[in-house]
């Protein structure tokens, strides 16, 4: 089955919620053309998750908790959690945590369509 995969990297406010909310847009429609949709978080954008400094980090909170809920697997690194001490509570939130390195040649040996906000 295809897969579109939207990778979140940047930290700024606009790649963050667009990402997040293209994944949304993009899972509206991606059962009836028979394609997985699938997020990953790394980097920069991955310290944001779980911060509430102000409105932009509620708003991507809250879109990653949304695709969660509606099944997509949202992937961040593990590596950069355990380094930040946030792996348990993302685990716990439902993310799939994997090694970054890893994660992106699965992609490659995937045949996905990766999109980078």
């Amino acid at each position: 089955m295809p897969k579109t995969v939207v990778h979140v990297f940047h930290d700024d406010d606009d790649a963050m919620v667009t990402g997040t909310r293209v994944a949304q847009r993009i899972l509206e429609v991606a059962s009836e053309q028979d394609v997985q949709v699938e997020v990953f978080c790394f980097g920069p954008a991955q310290r944001r998750i779980g911060r509430s400094a102000d409105e932009a980090d509620a708003t991507f909170n809250r879109q990653l908790d949304e695709l969660l809920a509606a099944g997509v697997v949202v992937g961040a690194c593990v590596n950069s959690a355990r380094a930040d001490g946030t792996d348990g509570d993302l685990a716990a939130r439902g993310f799939n945590l994997r090694v970054a390195r890893d994660e992106f040649l699965r992609f490659t040996l995937e045949g996905a369509t990766v999109i980078s906000f």
